[in-house]
């Protein structure tokens, strides 16, 4: 069995201008942010350093700049900006990310939204 490390992050929340509709992107609404990232911890379990390891606060800052920066129409496109912020980390080996858009306009009664990418070095 191989090592696989991960460092999750669930329900970074931020506003952002996102959505298909001329409404979402004036109103602007409440995005929820899941990260999964497979990284190698040995180094930083041995060292007790946080610069051997992905320094979760800052990616955290970076992943809510993205959500309330340039709008997008659609969930999967920025879901993928994200994977893109965390690949920037050279210790991020892969990542997950759900989007959540709690607030869609569905339409009907529902509890949540979401789009999940996986995306990797490759």
């Amino acid at each position: 069995m191989s090592d696989v490390d991960r460092i999750t992050l669930r329900g970074l929340g931020a506003r952002g201008n996102h959505g298909v509709y001329p409404e979402e992107r004036a109103a602007g609404q409440t995005f929820l942010v899941d990260l999964v990232l497979e990284v190698d911890t040995r180094q930083a379990a041995k060292s007790d350093d946080v610069a051997d390891t992905v320094h979760y606060g800052e990616l955290a800052a970076e992943v809510v700049a993205v959500v309330e920066g340039e709008p997008v129409n659609l969930l999967e496109t920025l879901a993928a900006r994200i994977a893109a912020v965390c690949l920037s980390r050279p210790l991020v080996e892969s990542v997950e990310v759900t989007v959540h858009k709690p607030e869609a306009p569905v339409g009907v009664p529902f509890e949540d939204v979401a789009v999940t990418i996986a995306r990797d070095r490759r």
